[in-house]
């Protein structure tokens, strides 16, 4: 197996699975016959962008950074967002005039399970989650997609 067609497996592994570690992503790819040491996975994830998020279920879980089509959300996001700040359970998000609706896409089609809901204007998306700390952790997560960590 190639590396693109593992990149492959891999994509889709996590699309269609909640996968909490590395191991777990190893034991699924070695159900399809696809072995691979720690440190190729470790690798693959950077390259693939794929990012951990805390699922609906309060779970810590691995994510796609791009949508199934191949673009990439982290430069759509860093291009949109100048700013982001929190209060409480809401998120805050300042951006470019007219390129809100593009980052609050970016934001609900990631699924980050604290993610209550979203809206969007012109130049500003407004972002619900579950409690507090959820909504430090969308701060952190946001942070990476921007690389204004």
């Amino acid at each position: 197996m190639n590396k693109k067609e593992r990149h492959a497996a891999i994509m889709r592994i996590v699309s269609e699975n909640e996968i909490e570690t590395q191991n777990d992503l190893k034991a699924l790819l070695e159900r399809e016959g696809i072995n691979a040491a720690q440190s190729t996975l470790s690798r693959d994830i950077r390259e693939l962008k794929i990012l951990k998020s805390v699922s609906e279920n309060d779970v810590s879980r691995y994510f796609s950074g791009t949508s199934p089509h191949g673009v990439e959300y982290s430069s759509i996001f860093a291009q949109s967002v100048i700013s982001m700040d929190y209060a409480q359970n809401m998120v805050v998000l300042k951006c470019h005039a007219g390129l809100a609706n593009a980052a609050c896409k970016v934001v609900d089609e990631q699924k980050f399970g604290a993610v209550v809901g979203t809206i969007a204007g012109d130049d500003t998306v407004f972002i619900v989650t579950r409690s507090e700390n959820h909504a430090v952790q969308l701060i952190v997560q946001l942070a990476r997609l921007t690389d204004k960590d």
